[in-house]
């Protein structure tokens, strides 16, 4: 299987409303289809070419050990009194050690499971949920295992993710003529699911070590819509975006962070708002932590893994009955565009999504998609622009296991008595754009 040959996944329906292409390279989303209005959207931003994620980094991969930025160098860790080191390598400046570390997951090769070599880190009840095959329709499990001392983190790391598709409830309301609708009527197109876990594999050694893995995924939910005229129309800036949260990081002078500052009324404050809205002048780079809500666990006891489902649930129809939601958190980030008629619902076990409005980038590097109305190879100057992406990077707070007020709680540390789970489902919507 080579690293950069796309997986399709696709809804079991004669006409699927979503569809995406992931790659065991970096576990990246190529490729996030939408069908709606009669019309074909991508709705994530990147190269034509697979092969260009290995240049254009952090584009819809994953990120690993460690989300964000750390300070670098060595830092004592502990968690249920067992104890370890990490030392965390510089690859943003001197100071910084970046989503971690020179060599993250992103750039590495996913094992795609199989049943000849199954997930280990699900239950029995859980991978009852889940049908594993060798060629993947709705959904698909990978691992990869790093070393002990792999980037200075400690302990040997064994890490698997379901990536799925979830068809909506209501089969009757999925597709549809243009005009046949309701001018306010919301339609269910289905959901997209990550559930991230990790375990530590060393035996009846006990090590803590830190992990806080993400999607850093760019959406844009128009960009389909554009043609050739230049990257610079390429924008989110037009695009509403809601965040339940009431306060951001406070960084220094190299985003290492150091405490939280109140967002309420200031241009961080996302309450339906849309993005181009008070836009800072060095646009939106910033994590918010989620208001308080009732989280589910993001660490399982192993004592108790064999007896565990939290699938069932995060696999349920987005407009099924109107059950109790049971191992799901409330919805937390809405990302909606007027002009395409798409929403995106998120929710998720994790405290807080970083936000990045792409600002540092522009149309000479990197490759935009042809969809996109590039040209899709690098080198072209007709790539994406500042400002023409929503990466929306659902994890627990920056260096969270430096903090002494998180010891033994939302840390961000695992030890080998227990195993992550993290989970985020993205429900996709349409409705109706009106009529400019």
């Amino acid at each position: 299987m080579s690293e950069f040959n796309p997986i399709l996944l696709t809804l079991p329906s004669l006409t699927p409303s979503l569809a995406l292409e992931i790659l065991p390279y970096g576990l990246t989303l190529h490729r996030l289809f939408v069908q709606a209005d009669g019309r074909t959207h991508d709705i994530v931003i990147g190269p034509e070419s697979p092969e260009d994620h290995t240049t254009q980094k952090y584009t819809n991969t994953v990120v690993g050990r460690y989300s964000n930025r750390i300070p670098v160098g060595t830092h004592k860790v502990e968690r249920n009194g067992i104890t370890s080191e990490v030392t965390a390598i510089a690859n943003e400046g001197e100071r910084v050690s970046l989503h971690g570390g020179p060599t993250g997951f992103d750039a590495l090769l996913w094992t795609l499971l199989t049943p000849e070599n199954p997930p280990t880190l699900f239950s029995a009840k859980e991978l009852a949920h889940i049908s594993i095959t060798s060629s993947p329709s709705s959904h698909a499990v990978f691992r990869l295992v790093s070393a002990d001392g792999d980037q200075g983190y400690p302990g040997k790391l064994v890490t698997e993710v379901l990536v799925a598709l979830i068809e909506p409830g209501d089969q009757e309301r999925k597709y549809r003529k243009p005009g046949d609708t309701a001018e306010n009527e919301e339609y269910d197109l289905g959901s997209v699911v990550f559930v991230y876990r990790a375990k530590l594999d060393e035996g009846a050694k006990k090590v803590v070590t830190p992990v806080n893995l993400t999607q850093h995924w760019g959406f844009n939910l128009e960009a389909s819509q554009r043609d050739s005229r230049g990257a610079e129309l390429l924008s989110v800036k037009g695009h509403n975006l809601t965040i339940k949260s009431d306060r951001i990081v406070k960084r220094d002078a190299d985003s290492l962070a150091t405490g939280f500052i109140p967002s309420a009324g200031t241009p961080h404050e996302h309450a339906a708002k849309l993005i181009g809205d008070q836009y800072p002048e060095l646009g939106y780079d910033d994590y918010y932590a989620f208001s308080p809500f009732e989280k589910v666990p993001t660490r399982i006891p192993l004592t108790s893994f064999s007896e565990i489902d939290f699938i069932h649930d995060v696999l349920r129809p987005s407009n099924g009955p109107k059950a109790a939601r049971g191992n799901r958190s409330v919805p937390v980030v809405e990302l909606v565009s007027g002009k395409s008629g798409l929403k995106l619902v998120f929710d998720t076990n994790q405290g807080g999504v970083m936000f990045y409005s792409f600002a540092w980038t522009t149309p000479d590097k990197g490759a935009r998609k042809k969809i996109h109305g590039g040209s899709g190879l690098k080198g072209q100057g007709d790539s994406y622009g500042s400002g023409s992406a929503a990466f929306l990077e659902f994890h627990d707070p920056l260096a969270a296991f430096l903090d002494p007020a998180n010891k033994d709680k939302e840390d961000t540390l695992l030890t080998s008595d227990e195993i992550y789970h993290n989970y985020v489902r993205c429900d996709v919507k349409f409705k109706e754009p009106k009529k400019e």
